[in-house]
């Protein structure tokens, strides 16, 4: 694949990764680029199809899989997701910074392809705090708050696999995590900035 290397960016949610990535993407404007993930599921008021996600037919996105046009796909809750080569691609073709949030499953499968992304996981300094931060949202009830911090507990335990990532940002300071997160990046945004001069 042509272009700047992609980010894989994975963390339970409430580590912080998405108010890490509009920090970066405010700062480096049209550096980064999001693929659109593929979905089975129907659209939630105001999703648009091919910015939101690409919504398909199971039998479509079963199809394409079984061609090998898929990364990584999952199925969550009866519904199935997943990121298409063609995604990565369409950001990549527009000289962009490819940038995926993807589960700690999606980051093995990604593992065994040949995109060869830089590997970033974030991770809360704590299961107190990140059970903290989940409930000062409160945006979950108590049934999908003990399913978040299960599936917390089992990334944060999977992402202690030796070589999984290329780095690990403890978000207990967003200030010093972003610094992290820019420093691991530096290079491809500046191949990035280069490239669109010439």
């Amino acid at each position: 694949m042509q272009g700047p290397r992609p980010v894989v960016l994975s963390g339970p949610s409430g580590a912080g990764k998405s108010t890490l990535l509009k920090k970066l993407f405010k700062d480096y404007e049209n550096i980064f680029g999001f693929s659109v993930s593929h979905t089975t599921r129907q659209p939630r008021p105001g999703e648009v199809n091919g910015k939101d996600y690409h919504f398909v037919t199971r039998e479509e996105m079963q199809k394409e899989i079984d061609a090998g046009e898929f990364i990584e796909h999952a199925e969550f809750s009866g519904n199935m997701y997943g990121t298409s080569k063609g995604a990565v691609q369409a950001v990549q073709a527009q000289n962009q910074i490819c940038v995926l949030d993807i589960d700690i499953q999606g980051v093995k499968n990604i593992k065994k392809t040949d995109l060869n992304p830089i590997y970033i996981s974030v991770q809360p300094p704590s299961i107190e705090i990140l059970e903290k931060r989940l409930r000062d949202r409160k945006t979950e009830t108590e049934e999908s708050l003990g399913k978040r911090l299960t599936a917390a507990r089992v990334d944060l335990e999977l992402s202690k696999e030796p070589g999984l990532f290329d780095l690990v940002i403890i978000n207990d300071d967003l200030e010093k995590a972003y610094s992290e997160l820019k420093e691991v990046l530096l290079e491809e945004i500046k191949k990035t900035e280069e490239s669109r001069k010439s």
